[in-house]
């Protein structure tokens, strides 16, 4: 089975990049990282189709069994970035696909409100949001390592097997779907 998680920061040195580096290391997924700057802003125009950034973002998350969603949280919703990325993407990719969602936040106060935006989003592509959600302050990364601490791993943990748990529904469910 296999996971992409997409980070949505458009920071070469974010946090969200270190918590989906974490990610993509440890769970062994498929990592788009939106801080590269390859996807062109999102017109809708059909030449954008053919760009190769943007037939490999829909190709990873099509083929994608599950995907984790990773952003800071700006003035309260998700980064520019993710939902410029997601604006490319549709109910082909996401339709029932198990989808967990992480906010990196500035500390204390923050996280909650990108959580909300990125469900509302996602329910419009038709993704399966799982429950568990997760926020990361900054007290929870190992900065030296490109990771994160131990309880925060934990966190994590919970979060990505919830998401197999899911995964696993969604490949019981396909296969004994109709066919069309």
């Amino acid at each position: 089975m296999k996971i992409a998680i997409i980070n949505g920061s458009p920071r070469k040195k974010g946090r969200t990049g270190i918590a989906a580096r974490f990610l993509a290391r440890t769970y062994d997924a498929d990592l788009i990282d939106l801080s590269d700057g390859t996807l062109p802003l999102y017109t809708g125009e059909q030449e954008q189709t053919e760009l190769q950034s943007v037939q490999s973002l829909k190709h990873k998350v099509k083929n994608a069994d599950a995907v984790i969603l990773a952003s800071p949280e700006y003035h309260s919703g998700m980064s520019g970035a993710l939902k410029n990325a997601l604006d490319f993407l549709s109910s082909d990719h996401f339709a029932h696909k198990p989808v967990a969602l992480l906010a990196c936040a500035g500390g204390g106060k923050g996280g909650i409100n990108c959580l909300n935006n990125l469900r509302i989003v996602a329910r419009g592509v038709y993704a399966n949001v799982i429950p568990k959600q997760l926020v990361l302050d900054p007290h929870c990364f190992d900065y030296d390592n490109d990771g994160l601490l131990e309880e925060p791993a934990k966190l994590v943990d919970e979060m990505v097997r919830e998401l197999i748990v899911y995964m696993k529904a969604a490949v019981i469910v396909k296969k004994e779907a109709p066919a069309k």
